[in-house]
């Protein structure tokens, strides 16, 4: 029985002082059959490990660069944040893909660069409203996927999470059915399975695209569907909090 995973992605929002009153919320939660991670902007991290101490909530980080160190002004390695006490990684999020160029390449090498740290990579992965009416929907995802798939091993694999997230349906209010969502996350499973075997049964495979709490239940209902990568609702406690007991 895989644990069910809800991931609250604040993408560039919140303060010092909203930080901190989010997370004495969360803290409040209790949902001990749910592994809950927050993703913070990076100059949030420590605020947020020094906040949740003690708390069920794990801490990750947005984005990192595949360099350990170097003349790379304004980025992170997977290894500072990992230094302050986080324990995973956003990689191949869409809007780093569309807004910053990020290649499935540089994706690979990002999501190696997390297990280097000995992180958890949460790898994303999700075709565009045009690719999906094209009927190409699944080949962008395995694409995306095939990428990560083809230099890693079994294990790697098996312990890292994969956020299946549309694009068309991220910050626009739609969400995939749940019947859309399952079967993608079932494609997603049946070609892990057709490189690594039953390792596939032990990957969570997360949805993330307008998560709301009148949503969720629905979503997490679905065989292959082990939790959610919310967003906007994950900046409201009250929300993401419905959310992580819908799971």
């Amino acid at each position: 029985m895989r644990r069910s995973v809800v991931a609250g992605n604040w993408k560039m929002h919140g303060s010092s002082a909203s930080i901190a009153q989010l997370l004495d919320e969360l803290k409040a939660l209790h949902v001990p059959d749910v592994d809950v991670i927050v993703f913070p902007p990076s100059t949030y991290i420590a605020l947020a490990i020094e906040r949740t101490n003690g708390a069920a909530i794990a801490v990750g980080a947005q984005n990192i660069h595949f360099e350990t160190a170097g003349a790379f002004t304004g980025e992170v390695a997977a290894e500072m944040v990992a230094d302050l006490g986080a324990t995973h990684a956003l990689v191949g999020h869409s809007e780093r893909r569309e807004l910053f160029g990020e290649t499935d390449a540089t994706v690979a090498r990002k999501f190696s660069a997390v297990r280097r740290a000995r992180m958890t990579p949460v790898l994303c992965v999700g075709e565009t409203l045009a690719e999906r009416e094209a009927g190409r929907a699944e080949a962008v995802v395995s694409r995306q996927l095939d990428a990560v798939l083809q230099s890693a091993d079994a294990a790697t694999v098996a312990g890292a999470l994969i956020a299946y997230e549309p694009v068309w349906a991220i910050g626009t209010g739609r969400s995939a059915s749940p019947a859309d969502a399952q079967e993608m996350h079932r494609s997603i499973r049946a070609r892990i399975r057709a490189r690594f075997g039953e390792a596939a049964d032990e990957v969570r495979i997360l949805y993330g695209g307008s998560i709301k709490p009148s949503n969720a239940a629905a979503l997490f209902e679905c065989a292959d569907v082990d939790g959610g990568l919310v967003g906007g609702a994950s900046l409201d406690a009250k929300q993401f909090i419905e959310i992580c007991r819908a799971a």
